[in-house]
């Protein structure tokens, strides 16, 4: 069963092994580069009191870089899902070959069981392979920018993926068997894919432990380190704000020193319409325009001590839901499928 498993993935396994490979190369050479720089930096600012000038611009030589290889990372997992997973038992059923398939000695439930598992195995080598080179390559970039828990970072490093990877095999050999039908499974599981890795970062994985919390006064020089200020509806927000050694979860609105909301009509007022004072900063007469209003956000973060509990409880669930796939799927293909 094993050896026919093989023989059907064989060829999905060599084009994956090719790609691994161009992969693997492009990124000891980057890996190379990016330690070659950082070397370079950190010599250029010896004897100097103050190194972050430096380090900046050492990571704004990469940073861009690192965020596509990043987002293609995310790509890759879906792709595995679409082009491996998918078709695994809907080209049998499409083609009607599962009905020799099943009328042998081994069990249909065993037959998925096998077949899953041997390319899961697969997807989860290759996709730990090419997050453990580029969590190498990017290492010193990562520790100068210190935002591991950023979405696209945090999912494309160290142990995570691995979850990913088995996620998305399973997920798309299981809508295969409910669609019966090989396009359109795969067109939904790229989808499927995409959308659960964007859900997870941004409504799940902040509430993975209790965030802590804390207020900001928002001075002049506060505001001139946000990203942003407002928003498309006028809400009076600020917005990029940064803890030290803090993943920020959530910031508040802008609130006055009783607690209560800033109007947006004093809001719009500094920021349209803000006394001239030839103040400098990103924000410039608009922050001490709000500045003077005595204002505050509430912020709510996780420590970057708990990045390593977050990967790991971010791989067990993708692992947990794998399983239940798993088990639907033993179910469906027993019950349901003729």
């Amino acid at each position: 069963m094993i050896w026919m498993s093989w023989r059907q993935f064989r060829v999905q396994a060599l084009v994956g092994l090719a790609g691994l490979a161009l992969i693997t190369v492009y990124l000891v050479y980057l890996g190379v580069d990016i330690r070659d720089a950082y070397d370079a930096y950190r010599t250029r600012c010896q004897g100097q009191v103050d190194c972050g000038p430096a380090m900046t611009q050492f990571r704004s030589d990469y940073e861009n870089t690192l965020l596509f290889i990043a987002a293609g990372f995310t790509l890759i997992c879906a792709i595995i899902g679409t082009f491996w997973g998918a078709p695994l038992v809907a080209r049998e059923l499409e083609a009607g070959t599962h009905r020799l398939v099943w009328n042998q000695s081994v069990t249909r439930r065993r037959w998925l069981l096998i077949k899953l598992m041997l390319i899961a195995l697969a997807s989860m080598i290759m996709v730990g392979t090419i997050s453990g080179l580029l969590t190498w390559a990017a290492g010193p970039v990562d520790q100068v920018a210190d935002d591991r828990f950023s979405a696209l970072v945090f999912g494309a490093r160290n142990v995570a993926p691995l979850g990913y990877a088995a996620f998305a095999v399973t997920l798309g050999a299981i809508l295969g068997l409910l669609l019966r039908r090989t396009l359109p499974a795969m067109a939904v599981t790229f989808l499927a894919v995409i959308v659960v890795q964007f859900a997870v970062p941004n409504l799940i994985r902040p509430q993975f432990m209790p965030t802590e919390k804390l207020t900001m006064s928002m001075t002049a020089a506060a505001i001139n380190q946000a990203r942003s200020l407002g928003s498309i509806t006028g809400a009076a927000v600020v917005n990029g704000l940064d803890v030290p050694d803090a993943w920020v979860t959530d910031t508040s609105e802008l609130r006055t020193a009783d607690g209560l909301p800033l109007s947006e009509e004093k809001f719009n007022e500094c920021f349209n319409n803000p006394p001239k004072t030839g103040a400098t900063g990103t924000f410039g007469d608009t922050a001490a325009c709000l500045g003077q209003l005595n204002l505050h956000v509430d912020i709510a973060y996780q420590p970057n001590g708990r990045y390593w509990p977050f990967q790991w409880i971010e791989t067990a669930m993708y692992l947990a839901l794998t399983g239940l796939l798993l088990v639907f799927g033993r179910w469906q293909i027993q019950r349901r499928v003729s």
